[in-house]
């Protein structure tokens, strides 16, 4: 492992060298952040989304959205140790509930999308769900240790819906309405790495069962003959999910994927979601400067947000990079120094359409980057010995 370990260190100064980054002394990545704030800030957006009139679903229920109730889910529970929480906030719970309502009603419930306004979608709803409610429920069952029955139910309807015939066997219909990241054209890719991830973080060796092997073979294969063709953020999530399910992905493509990661590093230490995803916006030019425009016309400025660093900053933590690493310092160093002080979120706006950042729909964006970043600096504070390359899982 050490010697994996030392080959992708190696391989990232070589394209820090190129971004000059190498020769930059390393930062000093401090605690000096806020997860209360981040914590509180969480709370209540989730609590938000949950009575929000455009989530409401079939049966008293509310959908899951990958921007808010999905990296929430995942996020909160990191932070119960710097809150000395003893267990699940009353928000989590009531997720948790939403969830397990869904998957126990999954014959009656209706899908996320069927009015005649939605034609089409409701197959692409139920692919979605059944991969977003194995995630969240294997996620919390694997807190406990224990694989409750409903969690193995939300599994059985995920490989129900699997696609096993034509060019997308392996993966599942999922939704899309032209949104970069996660509900365009390209993101059946990311549900089928979220899907692998599900399996990966079930406890009592679920992902051995005999019953599920062949449906996991199609899933590899999907994930592996795609992988080329997709864009740097669906390859993260498919370098995430291989730090949770062994051999999914061979090492040396794994720091295939870290070495383009680095690339794509801006000057100031973080990264940028338009720059990793297919397509971005229009290139157009204003003047002498060159400005991505997003598909409602509207410029997006070049900074760095906190989708694209804390995502990032947390994969190459849990790929097994050393925390030396200067890139993966100068990340962490973004993200230390980018906490709104007043609100404990980390910024990030939509590259599909303006909306005013202090309003509910326009914070979906700044949702997605706090969970992120808060995994990624809670990952951080680890001891060394805590984290362990996926190569040595």
């Amino acid at each position: 492992m050490k010697a994996g370990l030392r080959g992708i260190t190696l391989a990232m100064c070589l394209v820090a060298a190129a971004m000059t980054s190498c020769s930059r002394p390393t930062p000093k990545v401090s605690n000096s952040w806020d997860p209360k704030a981040a914590a509180a800030y969480l709370d209540y957006r989730a609590g938000w989304w949950m009575q929000w009139p455009g989530s409401a679903r079939d049966h008293g229920t509310f959908c899951i959205s990958c921007h808010t109730a999905l990296p929430y889910v995942l996020s909160r529970p990191a932070l119960r140790p710097a809150l000395a929480e003893q267990g699940s906030t009353v928000t989590e719970r009531r997720l948790i509930d939403n969830v397990t309502k869904r998957v126990r009603l999954w014959k009656d419930v209706g899908p996320y999308y069927s009015d005649p306004g939605y034609d089409g979608k409701a197959a692409e709803s139920r692919g979605t769900e059944s991969v977003l409610n194995a995630l969240i429920l294997a996620s919390h069952d694997a807190q406990s240790g224990r694989l409750s029955d409903d969690t193995r139910a939300a599994f059985d309807h995920m490989w129900t819906l699997q696609q096993t015939t034509g060019d997308d066997r392996g993966t599942w219909h999922w939704l899309q309405f032209d949104q970069e990241p996660w509900e365009a054209n390209d993101s059946p890719y990311y549900g089928a790495a979220l899907a692998a991830m599900a399996v990966g973080v079930a406890p009592e060796n679920y992902g051995s069962s005999a019953q599920i092997q062949n449906n996991l073979q199609l899933l590899r294969e999907y994930l592996n003959r795609k992988n080329a063709t997709q864009s740097t953020i669906n390859r993260v999530f498919f370098l995430w999910a291989s730090t949770k399910l062994p051999g999914l992905l061979p090492p040396e493509q794994q720091k295939a994927i870290v070495n383009e990661v680095l690339s794509k590093q801006q000057a100031d230490g973080g990264w940028r979601l338009a720059s990793l995803t297919w397509r971005w916006s229009r290139w157009s030019w204003h003047g002498l400067v060159n400005m991505w425009i997003r598909e409602d016309g509207t410029p997006m400025d070049g900074k760095s947000d906190g989708v694209a660093t804390g995502l990032i900053t947390l994969v190459l933590q849990e790929v097994g990079v050393s925390r030396d690493n200067v890139q993966l310092q100068h990340g962490l160093s973004w993200l230390m120094s980018n906490q709104n002080a007043t609100e404990g979120f980390w910024p990030a706006s939509s590259v599909n359409k303006r909306r005013h950042m202090s309003s509910d729909t326009g914070r979906f964006m700044s949702d997605a980057a706090t969970a992120y970043a808060v995994l990624a600096l809670t990952e951080n504070q680890r001891a060394p010995s805590a984290v362990t390359s996926a190569s040595n899982r």
